[in-house]
C-alpha cells in the first residue's frame, strides 16, 4: 500500500471523506486514516443546507443524497414546538424547510443520516483516487519544512507504519488527537450542557403520520429538548438538553446525561412522547457536550483543522457538519493550487483568515437558536446575537470583507460573495452559473468579448491555470436576459469566480489591457 501522498488526513467521518472528495475533484490524492473500522450504524442527524447540497452536485453524487433522503425522510419538512409529542403545538418555528429556495439556489434542503452518507462519500473519493484507512489510529504527529509525517497504527494493537504527506488536513472531531497535539484548544462560551442523544424504535406513527415534521421541538416538565424520526414514525432519536426546571435547580437541569441506565432511557422517551406506556426499544445512546466554541487557530505550519475539531455548536440549526464541510471546500481547492505550482504557499494562510470569521458567527447563530428554541432561561445570563436569516448562514456568508454576512439576494456577486444561482443555457442544456464553478471561472457579458481571449492568454502565462471563460450571448444563453443584473457587471463586463465558486474580482469594461487586468487579479488571489 502507499505511504505517501500530497495530502494526509486524520479523519475518515463527514468533514474527512468530504476533503477527499474535494480534493479528488482537484486531481489531488490524499490518504484519509479513521479510527473506526465502519460507520457508527446509529441515525445521527444530518441536516444538508443548500451550500451543502451545492457542493455535493459538484461531486456528482446530488442525486444519491436526495434518493437515500426521500426513502427515509418526508422532503420539505417543518420546525415545530410542542410540549410534547402526542400534546399540544407551542409554535411554527419553521413552516417549510424549502420556502424560498429556489430563488437562490438550484438545490434543495434535504435530511439523510450519517450513516447513510458516509459511504456515498468514500466510494466518490476512492473511485477518485483517494485512500481510506479503516480501523487505524493516529500515534504520532511530526511537521518539518519539507512535510507531515503520521505514525499510524491499527486499531487493536496491529502493525505500525509512517504516512507521509506534504500537508495535513485534521478532520477528527471535537476531541481531536492533532488539535490536541499541537496545543490548540479552544475559545468560547464553553459547555451548557451535558446533553444525551437516544436512538430508540417506538411507533409514533399514531400522532406523527404523513405530517411533514421534520424536527420536533419538546418542552415541559421533564425535559428540553428534540426529536427527529424516520418517514414512518417508528425509528429515530430524541436529543435531550435540560431535564426539570432550570430555575429551580439550574446544575441538575444541565446534567440531562447523568443517568443512562435503559429505564431512565425509556422514561426520558416516554415524556417527550407524552405517553408513559409507551413501548419503547432503546437502539443506542450517545453523551456529549452543548457548547458553543472555535479552535485558537486553524492551522499550524503545514497543518490545517476543519469541522468539528476546529468548533463546536450546539445542534440547532444543523450548522456543524455543514460548516465542516465548507471547511473542507475551501482548503481543497487553494491546497490543490499550491500543490499542483499555480500558487505560492502563502494562499493557504487565507484559509484560516476566511473560515475563522464564519465560524465564529455560525457557533454565535446556533448558540441564539438553542437559548430561543430549547433553554430560554439561560438569556438571563448570556447575552446572544440576533438572530439572522438562515439564507445569510447557509451561503450568504462572505470573504474578505467587513461583514461576516448578507442576505445572498442582494450581494449581486460582489466580490467575496458566492456567485449568485442563475438558470442558464449552455448547448442546449439548462445550468446554473453554479455549475460552471469548480475551476477558475471568467464570464463575460454580451460585450464584453474581449475579456475571453485575454483571460485565455492571461491563464496560460499563469502556467496553464484551468480557467473557464464564458461570454453570455456567445458559450452562454441567457433567456431570460438579466444574468448581468444578478451578476452585478454591465453589459461590456466581466467576472472572475475561484474554483470553490466565490467571486475574487469584477470589472465593468475591458480597458486598454484586459490581459492584464485579469492576470492581475489573478495575482491578488493566489498569493
Amino acid at each position: 500500500m502507499d505511504n505517501d501522498a500530497p495530502v494526509l488526513i486524520a479523519g475518515g467521518g463527514l468533514t474527512g471523506l468530504a476533503a477527499a472528495a474535494f480534493l479528488a475533484q482537484q486531481g489531488i490524492r490524499s490518504i484519509a486514516v479513521e479510527r473506526l473500522e465502519q460507520s457508527s450504524p446509529l441515525p445521527r442527524a444530518a441536516f444538508f443546507h443548500m451550500r451543502t447540497m451545492e457542493m455535493f452536485r459538484g461531486l456528482g453524487i446530488e442525486d444519491q443524497v436526495r434518493e437515500e433522503s426521500a426513502r427515509e425522510f418526508v422532503p420539505d419538512g417543518a420546525l415545530i414546538a410542542m410540549d410534547c409529542i402526542s400534546g399540544r403545538k407551542l409554535a411554527d418555528i419553521i413552516s417549510n424547510l424549502n420556502e424560498g429556495v429556489d430563488a437562490v439556489s438550484p438545490c434543495r434542503r434535504w435530511f439523510l443520516n450519517q450513516p447513510r452518507l458516509e459511504p456515498i462519500l468514500r466510494e466518490r473519493a476512492r473511485a477518485a483516487g483517494a485512500t481510506v484507512l479503516q480501523g487505524t489510529e493516529i500515534l504520532a504527529v511530526r511537521q518539518d519544512a519539507e512535510g507531515v509525517t503520521l505514525r499510524v497504527r491499527e486499531v487493536g494493537g496491529g502493525n505500525e507504519r509512517e504516512l507521509a504527506g506534504r500537508y495535513l488536513i485534521a478532520a477528527d472531531g471535537g476531541h481531536s488527537k492533532v488539535r490536541e497535539l499541537l496545543g490548540i484548544g479552544y475559545e468560547g462560551r464553553g459547555a451548557f450542557s451535558k446533553s444525551l442523544t437516544i436512538y430508540f424504535s417506538a411507533d409514533l406513527s399514531r400522532w406523527l403520520g404523513e405530517k411533514p415534521w421534520s424536527i420536533i421541538y419538546v418542552n415541559n416538565p421533564v425535559l428540553a429538548g428534540f426529536f427527529r424520526m424516520n418517514r414512518a414514525g417508528t425509528v429515530g432519536f430524541l436529543g435531550v438538553n435540560t431535564l426539570g426546571d432550570p430555575k429551580r435547580d439550574p446544575v441538575a437541569a444541565m446534567n440531562a446525561a447523568s443517568d443512562v441506565s435503559e429505564a431512565r432511557l425509556i422514561e426520558l422517551v416516554r415524556a417527550g412522547v407524552g405517553k408513559p406506556d409507551l413501548p419503547v426499544r432503546i437502539d443506542g445512546y450517545s453523551r456529549w457536550r452543548a457548547t458553543a466554541e472555535v479552535a485558537q487557530r486553524f492551522s499550524e505550519g503545514r497543518i490545517f483543522i476543519i469541522g468539528d475539531a476546529a468548533h463546536l455548536m450546539p445542534p440547532n440549526g444543523g450548522f456543524g457538519g455543514n460548516t465542516g464541510i465548507h471547511d473542507a471546500h475551501n482548503l481543497a481547492w487553494k491546497l490543490a493550487q499550491v500543490i499542483q505550482g499555480h500558487a505560492t504557499p502563502s494562499l493557504l494562510e487565507s484559509y484560516a483568515s476566511e473560515r475563522k470569521p464564519v465560524a465564529r458567527f455560525t457557533v454565535e447563530q446556533a448558540f441564539s437558536r438553542y437559548v430561543a428554541r430549547t433553554a430560554p432561561w439561560l438569556a438571563a445570563t448570556q447575552q446572544t446575537d440576533a438572530i439572522a436569516h438562515d439564507f445569510d448562514i447557509e451561503i450568504g456568508y462572505l470573504y474578505g470583507r467587513d461583514a461576516v454576512h448578507a442576505d445572498p439576494r442582494t450581494t449581486c456577486g460582489m466580490p467575496g460573495s458566492r456567485i449568485p444561482h442563475y438558470w442558464l443555457e449552455r448547448d442546449g442544456q439548462r445550468l446554473s452559473t453554479i455549475d460552471l464553478t469548480g475551476r477558475w471561472l471568467l464570464i463575460a457579458g454580451p460585450q464584453g468579448g474581449g475579456w475571453i481571449q485575454a483571460t485565455r492568454e492571461a491563464a496560460d502565462k499563469c502556467g496553464g491555470l484551468p480557467l473557464d471563460a464564458l461570454a453570455l450571448g456567445g458559450d452562454l444563453r441567457d433567456p431570460h436576459g438579466g444574468c448581468c443584473e444578478a451578476l452585478g457587471i454591465a453589459n461590456a463586463g466581466a467576472t472572475l469566480v475561484r474554483p470553490d465558486g466565490f467571486v475574487a474580482w469584477r470589472a465593468d469594461s475591458p480597458g486598454t489591457s484586459p490581459t492584464t487586468a485579469i492576470r492581475e487579479a489573478l495575482s491578488q488571489t493566489l498569493r
